[in-house]
């Protein structure tokens, strides 16, 4: 009997609903845990977030539209996918040289974490939107309404968790996202970019990216449509970005890339995540108008 060749995968990130190569066909190779080589990721241009940009666009108006309690099903669905292919998921873990138990454990609060976010779809707008006491015959009341497109860095460290953590408090908001994953361990991305093709999720709410920060970086920085910029970030990044961002007048959330997140802790979940990509639009109401 003849032997079999395997079926390799190509890799292809996942940009406003459709897997696509990188837009100059430019790879990097990418190398199992022994050294050996697995496969070729899509080393992504400025030309490729401009895209993301654009797909994030399109989708943002409709997604924001959604009903929080819509949205809430929506990343509760994700979640569901994840742990239908747990497996996949631990592979890519792996991969980078996760034990299998370490793989399982980010795998399982991963799936926690969306399911957090998922929970506080239909809430956060109860406890940060407020009725103002004012002296002055005005109902006066404070809502709030997501930015717009947000981008996101992710970092090496726990590289499913790490990015998930900041992709779910942007979208569970109505805000779209171009996130560029971990560029040592992109292979989780990958596999997410898969799941998310699969689950609810609408194309372009989330834009994956992979390559290199030193290409992404400043155009991210700099871009007028994107409005804020979370993740983690190098001493030198974080004052390309902030510079970039005083330009183009954007919200900068970063953690330092020098003091490592413990990314399974509660410390990186919560309401203030939620805040942190939203605006608050105050309304005065004449009294008896």
């Amino acid at each position: 009997m003849a032997t079999r060749l395997p079926i390799t995968k190509t890799p292809k990130v996942y940009v406003g609903g459709a897997f696509i190569r990188s837009e100059s066909a430019r790879t990097f190779p990418l190398k199992d845990a022994t050294g050996a080589f697995f496969a070729n990721i899509p080393q992504c241009t400025r030309k490729d977030l401009r895209n993301a940009v654009e797909a994030a666009a399109k989708a943002g108006p409709g997604w924001a539209k959604r009903t929080p309690y819509n949205r809430g099903q929506i990343i509760y669905r994700l979640a569901e996918m994840i742990e239908a292919r747990k497996a996949d998921m631990a592979d890519a873990l792996m991969l980078g040289g996760a034990t299998k138990a370490a793989a399982a454990k980010e795998i399982t609060a991963t799936i926690d974490r969306l399911i957090y976010y998922a929970g506080w779809a239909d809430k956060y707008e109860q406890v940060l939107g407020n009725v103002n006491p004012v002296a002055s015959p005005h109902f006066n009341f404070t809502v709030t309404e997501p930015m717009g497109i947000i981008g996101v860095l992710a970092p090496d460290e726990a590289p499913l968790l790490a990015l998930v953590s900041l992709i779910a408090p942007v979208i569970t908001s109505g805000n779209t996202v171009v996130a560029l994953a971990s560029s040592t361990q992109p292979y989780p991305a990958i596999v997410l970019g898969e799941m998310l093709a699969t689950s609810d999720l609408p194309g372009g709410v989330v834009n994956l990216l992979t390559g290199f920060r030193k290409e992404i970086v400043p155009t991210m920085a700099t871009h007028t449509h994107l409005r804020a910029i979370v993740g983690v970030a190098s001493a030198d990044e974080r004052k390309t970005l902030k510079l970039g961002a005083a330009e183009s007048v954007k919200r900068v959330k970063l953690h330092k890339a020098e003091e490592p997140v413990d990314w399974f802790s509660e410390k990186t979940q919560g309401l203030y995540d939620l805040r942190d990509t939203l605006e608050f639009k105050t309304t005065w109401h004449p009294v008896g108008a």
